[in-house]
């Protein structure tokens, strides 16, 4: 691969009092890594050069002040900022929300511009980032407000794809948020998704209940029976290969996933408890469905590694390689695609 087919890889740094800037750093500690990509880090070379210092980490880096300025080969960093920082390992402070901010606010502006390919973000607290700018649950509500498409959640490892039909919302509010367009608006997503990022010509997807066993026959919910059953019968006739709804208490333990190119789960920890226990620490947590490629690692910042050198890497190094070939997969699509449009237009 020449410097010119690399993809620009931009890269937040999440809250600096974590294991963000540790995991980043130490990936491209490995030179091997700047063969497939140009990595751009958007935050600050003081800031970085210190946390090298502290964590005697010795990985170069090129400082520079634009983006357009970053040179293949190379780690870089955009310096977004000058100022002194205190780092305080293992802290929540509002002061690394702020800067988490502002790395994450810059990165964003320039994936929605074209000067980088893909973005991976480093860990945030979304507690101490909110702000009059920042008033979202996390990453993807972000930038599912700032980059065109509808976003889907979705938690990868190898072959194991687990995508939410509901978010980051409470768990009193998922059963009335269900409602046959909303699943029908993930099951499409999910199902472009497959088609143009993972080259699934005909994915298989396979849909969790709501309730315990599927609210056997309403005596423990209605929801499966009234809404879901319905509405996966009417993608069905669509043509998509659709099925459930599954109880999601066996359908893991079973092994039952793994005749799915991907699941949806109804609600946030249905879908995410089974997948970090299959997957922890080297799975993916990739936002399908918008314009841009974004994915990040599936953990959090884990305040209680910080600065003990005991951060793993594999989580983030995997959301790097995910989102190189996400990126390859898309743009073979969209030309073939392309291509098979100006045929038809020919005839």
């Amino acid at each position: 691969m020449n410097n010119s087919e690399k993809i620009k890889l931009g890269i937040s740094i999440g809250d600096f009092n974590g294991i963000g800037i540790e995991i980043i750093l130490k990936t491209f500690l490995d030179k091997r890594m700047l063969e497939f990509c140009t990595p751009i880090i958007f935050g600050s070379t003081k800031l970085v050069s210190a946390y090298k210092k502290s964590m005697n980490i010795n990985t170069p880096f090129n400082g520079v002040k634009f983006v357009e300025k970053s040179l293949p080969g190379k780690l870089n960093i955009v310096n977004l900022w000058n100022d002194d920082i205190k780092v305080e390992l293992g802290k929540q402070t509002k002061i690394a929300g702020n800067y988490a901010f502002l790395s994450l606010e810059a990165a964003t502006d320039s994936l929605k511009k074209g000067e980088i390919d893909v973005l991976v973000t480093a860990p945030i607290n979304k507690d101490n980032i909110q702000s009059e700018d920042f008033s979202f649950p996390g990453h993807t509500e972000y930038l599912d407000s700032k980059l065109e498409g509808e976003s889907l959640m979705i938690l990868m490892a190898d072959k194991l794809r687990i995508g939410l039909i509901t978010g980051h919302i409470p768990i009193s509010e998922v059963s009335t948020t269900i409602s046959p367009e909303l699943i029908k608006q993930k099951v499409s997503i999910m199902h472009k998704t497959l088609v143009q990022d993972f080259a699934i010509s005909k994915p298989k997807i396979a849909i969790l209940g709501l309730n315990p066993h599927c609210g056997d026959k309403g005596v423990i919910g209605k929801e499966d029976d009234e809404i879901v059953r319905p509405t996966i019968s009417e993608i069905q006739n669509e043509g998509k290969l659709v099925y459930g709804p599954y109880a999601a208490d066996s359908f893991f333990g079973s092994g039952n996933y793994k005749n799915f190119d991907a699941i949806l789960a109804m609600y946030h920890d249905q879908g995410l408890a089974p997948f970090k226990t299959l997957s922890f620490g080297e799975g993916v947590n990739y936002t399908a469905g918008l314009e841009k490629i974004r994915t990040s690692p599936d953990h959090g910042t884990a305040y209680e590694l910080a600065g003990k050198e005991l951060a793993n890497i594999n989580s983030f190094k995997e959301a790097v390689f995910s989102a190189i070939q996400i990126s390859k997969t898309r743009k073979e699509y969209n030309t073939l695609t392309k291509n098979t449009l100006k045929k038809q237009r020919q005839k």
